[in-house]
């Protein structure tokens, strides 16, 4: 037969107190954050009665759906990070050596003899498949 047990959160500060009832019997334990009082609440379950035995409603302030709504929310929610930092440009030096383009990393150029064909084909005007055939 399955065993009810409820397992209620109520948030202290950052933390959360749980506490676990079921089979006539009360355990309590803490976490901090709304996950790792999930974890607890598994662990405290497990000590109540056997995890095949045992069907857990998880209630906050009164409230599954309300359970539901925060643990997910916090379970999808990305943790925040710092943004990250550009360095100003230096002293617009690197541009003009460079033409506007940006430095290329060291050991990513391109061989000289390929670089200038590149610019070669940039300059002239490309062929259409259809003069192409015309002049064969």
């Amino acid at each position: 037969m399955t065993e009810p047990i409820t397992a209620s959160y109520v948030q202290e500060d950052d933390d959360w107190k749980i506490t676990v009832s079921g089979s006539g019997k009360e355990l309590t334990g803490r976490a901090p954050g709304i996950i790792a009082a999930r974890d607890r609440a598994d662990q405290l379950v497990e000590k109540l009665s056997p995890p095949e035995h045992s069907t857990v409603v998880h209630l906050l302030n009164g409230s599954a759906l309300e359970f539901t709504a925060a643990y997910m929310t916090a379970r999808l929610t990305l943790p925040e990070i710092e943004p990250l930092e550009v360095p100003p440009p230096s002293n617009g030096k690197a541009k003009e050596k460079t033409g506007g383009k940006p430095p290329v990393p060291q050991g990513k150029e391109l061989p000289k003899a390929v670089d200038e064909a590149k610019s070669k084909e940039k300059s002239e005007p490309a062929k259409t498949p259809a003069k192409a055939a015309q002049t064969s």
